[in-house]
């Protein structure tokens, strides 16, 4: 097993890697913007990656860190603006592409769901190790403000936790949660009934704007819009399946051309259809 000092020995010397790389990383034109949201919350964006913080008088609550480099330049910012240091980093879930790079906020207490620590012991990604965990619900407070997180059950992965800034009425959900997008390819590793649940529970959520893990923001209706979207496709793909049709009768069947506006459609729907046809005759008897 990785000690958490290895953790973060590794860390610091990638951070340190990511500073003498800085020019290359310019020279590749990487997108990074900081946008306000409400109140005191603000999103990061890093090319097709965001994360959001929040900034209280007592130090800034970050969540995913995304990469070295990205939290490196975050770091810095937050500094420069807010004339803060970053207190906790919340990871939305072990997927390298979101966890990585904590060790760039070197005065932060990470805090993540238990069932993640086996993925980034594993890992050989610059994934710091939680210094708290939790299993359902935890509330985090700092400055006078606090920030809810909520693991809702097996969706994306069996760690994936929901985040609500319940004084801007915010819901950070990456890698669930869509707006006006298809979802990610073929929904590997996805619980998809577990995905569903989790989005009927989110709509019952006193939240004003829901913050994606990628692409565009929006309301609890884009959460009923993507549950929706799936739900129809599930429904599609079974009854297809009752009726015998093989693989490629039912790909060339199902199209959905009312979802033809959404981001990714045309890259993304065939493959929609063949991940759900494997997850219904996975988790499905015939």
């Amino acid at each position: 097993m990785k000690s958490k000092s290895s953790f973060r020995l590794y860390g610091t010397l990638a951070v340190i890697l990511a500073l003498l790389v800085g020019s290359t990383v310019r020279a590749q034109e990487v997108v990074r913007n900081i946008t306000h949201i409400a109140g005191d919350v603000y999103r990061f964006q890093n090319n097709a990656h965001y994360s959001v913080f929040m900034v209280t008088s007592e130090g800034v609550i970050a969540t995913d860190p995304i990469s070295v480099e990205a939290a490196t330049w975050l770091n810095e910012e937050i500094r420069q603006r807010f004339n803060q240091s970053v207190k906790y980093v919340i990871y939305s879930h072990d997927h390298w592409d979101h966890a990585s790079g904590a060790a760039a906020f070197p005065e932060a207490t990470i805090i993540a769901h238990a069932n993640a620590i086996p993925y980034i012991e594993a890992s050989d990604q610059p994934i710091e190790l939680p210094d708290i965990t939790f299993t359902s619900e935890f509330d985090l407070r700092l400055g006078g403000k606090h920030v809810h997180l909520y693991y809702l059950g097996v969706s994306h992965s069996d760690n994936l936790v929901y985040m609500v800034f319940p004084e801007e009425k915010i819901l950070f959900g990456v890698d669930a949660i869509a707006v006006n997008r298809l979802p990610f390819q073929d929904f590997e590793g996805t619980d998809i009934d577990g995905l569903i649940g989790a989005m009927y529970a989110l709509q019952q959520m006193d939240i004003d704007i829901v913050a994606p893990g990628h692409g565009e923001l929006g309301t609890i209706e884009d959460i009923v819009a993507h549950r929706t979207y799936i739900e129809s496709l599930k429904d599609q793909v079974t009854a297809l399946i009752r009726m015998g049709r093989t693989d490629a009768e039912i790909m060339e069947t199902i199209k959905m051309p009312q979802y033809s506006g959404w981001g990714s459609y045309n890259d993304w729907q065939q493959m929609n259809v063949r991940g759900m046809i494997t997850y219904v005759k996975e988790h499905y008897r015939f």
